[in-house]
C-alpha cells in the first residue's frame, strides 16, 4: 500500500494544482511508492491562527489513509518566509509526530509559473515571446503580469493553476525561484524520512 502525503492548502486552485504538481515532482526523483493524497483546504487567514494549523492536521491526518507526512504549501503574502515558516513547523511538530514541512511561496505560487514563463507558451493564451522575469519572486501581482503575457484572456486561478502546474519547467522554477527550490528540498527530505519509517 503506497504511503500518501497529506498537503494542506489555503485556496480551491491549489486543491487540484498541487497534486498534479507533487506527482510530477515524486515522479522526477523516481518516487512511486508515495502519493499525493487530495489536499485539505483551510482559508489562510485562518490556518495562521494558534489552534487552527493543529486542527487541520489532526483533520487530515484522520481523513486521509495512510498518511506519512505531512506538507502545509501556502503563499508568503506580505510576511517574511523566514519568520512565519519556522513558527508553522513548530505548531506542526507539536500537532504530529510525522515528517511535516511548511513552504511559504514567496509573495504567491504564481511567481513560480512565472519563473517557468517559457514552458507555458501557447499554453491558456500565455504568448509565444513570453519570458521569465529576472526575479519571478519579486513581482507585485504575478496574477496580474500572467494576466498580461495571456492576451485576450485572464488568468483564473481554478482553471489555469492545474495547466500551467501541469506543464510549468520545473527546473527552470527551481533555477529561478528560491521557495520553489525549498518545495522541492523539503519534498525529498519528508518523502526519505517517511520512508524509513515505514
Amino acid at each position: 500500500m503506497s504511503v500518501t502525503i497529506a498537503a494542506i492548502v489555503e485556496g480551491q486552485s491549489e486543491v487540484e494544482s498541487v497534486p498534479i504538481l507533487l506527482r510530477r515532482m515524486l515522479t522526477l526523483s523516481g518516487v512511486s511508492d508515495m502519493v499525493p493524497a487530495r489536499p485539505f483546504r483551510v482559508k489562510r487567514n485562518r490556518i495562521v491562527k494558534e489552534g487552527e494549523l493543529e486542527r487541520a492536521v489532526d483533520q487530515v491526518i484522520r481523513d486521509r489513509d495512510n498518511v506519512g507526512c505531512i506538507l502545509v504549501l501556502l503563499d508568503a503574502e506580505g510576511d517574511c518566509p523566514a519568520e512565519l515558516g519556522p513558527s508553522l513547523v513548530e505548531r506542526c511538530r507539536d500537532a504530529t509526530s510525522l515528517p511535516v514541512a511548511v513552504v511559504l511561496a514567496n509573495r504567491e505560487f504564481e511567481a513560480w509559473f512565472l519563473g517557468a514563463k517559457e514552458s507555458l507558451r501557447g499554453l491558456r493564451g500565455i504568448r509565444q515571446d513570453a519570458s521569465a522575469p529576472a526575479l519571478p519572486e519579486h513581482v507585485q501581482g504575478a496574477k496580474e503580469q500572467l494576466t498580461r503575457n495571456m492576451g485576450n484572456h485572464r488568468y483564473l486561478e481554478v482553471d489555469d493553476q492545474p495547466a500551467f502546474a501541469e506543464m510549468m519547467d520545473l527546473g527552470a522554477a527551481r533555477k529561478r525561484c528560491p521557495s520553489f527550490d525549498r518545495l522541492c528540498r523539503e519534498l525529498e527530505r519528508i518523502v526519505k524520512e517517511a520512508r524509513s519509517r515505514s
